[in-house]
């Protein structure tokens, strides 16, 4: 868990350092998209095959250096300011983010009991939202002192003692030791073992879905409220790190209900058409903006059942241990291409049309293809469990 964390400031540090971004260094708007997105660009690229590996190398060892590459990477771009230096900085922080987002499930998995782990994989999946918003909410006080620096240098001070802190809890990871296959064989016949299921493949894409809409509003909800709004630095980075975190209650309540056995496929529909109808509530400019804003809090709310059904999936799904790893990986690519799609168009739609709502194009055909995922997933589910109806 402080590992996820650590690699979450990576994530958080950036949406309410966004304007100052823009003004130091001259960013456009589209600009600004990719320095957001860079960050999962290479797990939108290789996370399954990354997830391959873990099983191979052993998990500890992945986390530990990927935890290492992250803290070194967040140097750079403070060191050698720039347009260049902050995109490579993103690029070689998005290899240990992808890393130790994999290979950590693997850690959660051998520390807890059988009967704890569909609950203990929806906790692990808090980490994102937990550890992205604890770097808004430091932000009103760093970035009027250091400036946007002051967050980075941050980030790596976190992901050192993340590092330090897996080191010592080694002793629990017994279990997710290195595997002894000698040959690439084993490796490819083990992750096509994992990757020949259709369900893996439908909760990949539902996660993408939901991950267009969330980090979408997570990215441009501080450029919206100071460009549109006029808010202050201080009040952007408080909406947004509450808007965020609201998606911790969610990340538990779906942690819960997996462990009660509530079908997924239930729960991906429930989740999309809930953050479908809260995305058409805070894109509507007629509205008050307080009820837009709790409409924002509500979608985060919701939209967290959805990374913790789809995480503990695997331990269902995995027919080894060393499948987990490249479930983890597929579920993972299928939250970055969310991202690294949506952050992106989304930027290009407000550009072209002028109007933030026009955004709303985007997220709720997300909202609608998560449905229909969510009732294929279903169906496959039923279908495994012997009901084919």
């Amino acid at each position: 868990m402080a590992g996820g964390l650590a690699i979450a400031l990576n994530v958080g540090k950036v949406p309410v350092a966004l304007p100052t971004l823009r003004s130091e260094l001259d960013l456009s708007l589209v600009q600004a998209g990719w320095v957001a997105s860079m960050l999962v660009f290479l797990a939108f690229l290789g996370a399954t095959f990354t997830g391959m590996w873990v099983g191979r190398l052993g998990a500890l060892r992945m986390v530990l250096g990927g935890l290492v590459i992250c803290a070194g990477a967040s140097l750079i771009a403070p060191l050698a300011p720039g347009w260049w230096p902050l995109i490579g900085s993103r690029l070689l922080e998005g290899l240990g983010f992808m890393v130790v987002a994999v290979a950590s499930p693997a850690l959660v998995t051998a520390a807890t009991s059988p009967g704890d782990r569909r609950f203990a994989l929806g906790l692990w999946s808090t980490y994102m939202p937990a550890g992205a918003s604890m770097a808004m909410l430091a932000s009103p006080w760093l970035l009027p002192r250091t400036g946007w620096t002051g967050l980075w240098f941050l980030a790596a001070a976190g992901l050192l003692l993340a590092a330090a802190a897996v080191a010592g809890q080694r002793r629990h990871y017994a279990a997710a030791a290195p595997g002894h296959a000698a040959n690439g064989g084993g490796l490819w016949a083990t992750a096509r073992g994992a990757l020949a299921q259709p369900l893996p493949w439908l909760l990949a894409l539902s996660f993408g879905v939901w991950a267009m809409q969330h980090f979408a509003l997570i990215v441009w909800m501080p450029t919206y409220l100071q460009e549109q709004r006029g808010a202050g630095a201080g009040a952007t980075a408080v909406l947004t790190g509450l808007m965020l975190l609201a998606c911790v209650p969610g990340n538990l309540l779906g942690g819960w209900l997996v462990q009660q056995e509530i079908p997924r496929g239930r729960l991906l529909l429930a989740a999309q058409l809930c953050t479908g109808a809260g995305a058409l509530v805070y894109s509507t400019e007629a509205l008050p903006d307080p009820l837009r804003y709790a409409a924002a809090v509500f979608v985060s709310f919701a939209g967290g059942v959805i990374p913790a059904a789809v995480m503990a999936s695997s331990t269902v799904l995995a027919r080894s241990p060393q499948q987990i790893g490249t479930l983890q990986g597929l579920y993972m690519q299928g939250a970055q291409l969310g991202q690294v799609v949506g952050t992106p168009l989304i930027a290009a739609v407000v550009a072209s049309s002028g109007q933030w709502s026009s955004a709303l194009a985007v997220t709720a055909s997300a909202a609608a293809a998560g449905v229909l995922m969510a009732l294929a997933a279903g169906r496959l589910e039923a279908r495994m469990q012997g009901h084919p109806g």
